[in-house]
């Protein structure tokens, strides 16, 4: 009974092999279209590729030089706003120091100015006097 049985296990193992054997993965067959005639058939020769070098290479350096030219261009765009940003700011300032000067050259200002340095100056009573010269009188 055990050979029999040993028997049939080594028939099935050995018809298991046979299967593994049999389901090796087979090569994938590459589909036939456009592009893998493209490039496995040769519809471009070695020939015509050397003779289109200079074109790609032309086309090749445009791409390069465009995509140069827009880095460029955004560089300066982001520069022209930073400028303007600036130029907002030192307005704002310059208007403001104009209202400060303006404010504090009126005679109200400057005399508590005066007054809290103490410097001893103090404003006239008598109104200013206008000086004529006659045209002669040089």
């Amino acid at each position: 009974m055990t050979n029999r049985l040993r028997t049939e296990v080594q028939e099935e193992e050995e018809a298991e092999k046979q299967l593994i054997v049999e389901e090796k993965p087979r090569k994938k067959e590459i589909p036939d279209n456009v592009f893998t005639q493209f490039f496995s058939k040769g519809f471009i020769s070695t020939e015509a590729a050397t003779n289109a070098l200079p074109f790609v290479l032309y086309v090749a350096l445009l791409g390069m030089l465009y995509i140069g030219n827009r880095h460029l261009a955004e560089k300066n765009i982001h520069d022209i706003d930073k400028i303007t940003k600036e130029v907002k700011e030192l307005s704002w300032d310059y208007k403001s120091t104009k209202a400060d000067l303006a404010f504090k050259s009126t005679l109200s200002e400057v005399k508590k100015r005066v007054d809290t340095l103490s410097l001893g100056i103090k404003e006239t009573m008598q109104p200013p006097q206008k000086i004529t010269v006659k045209e002669g009188e040089q």
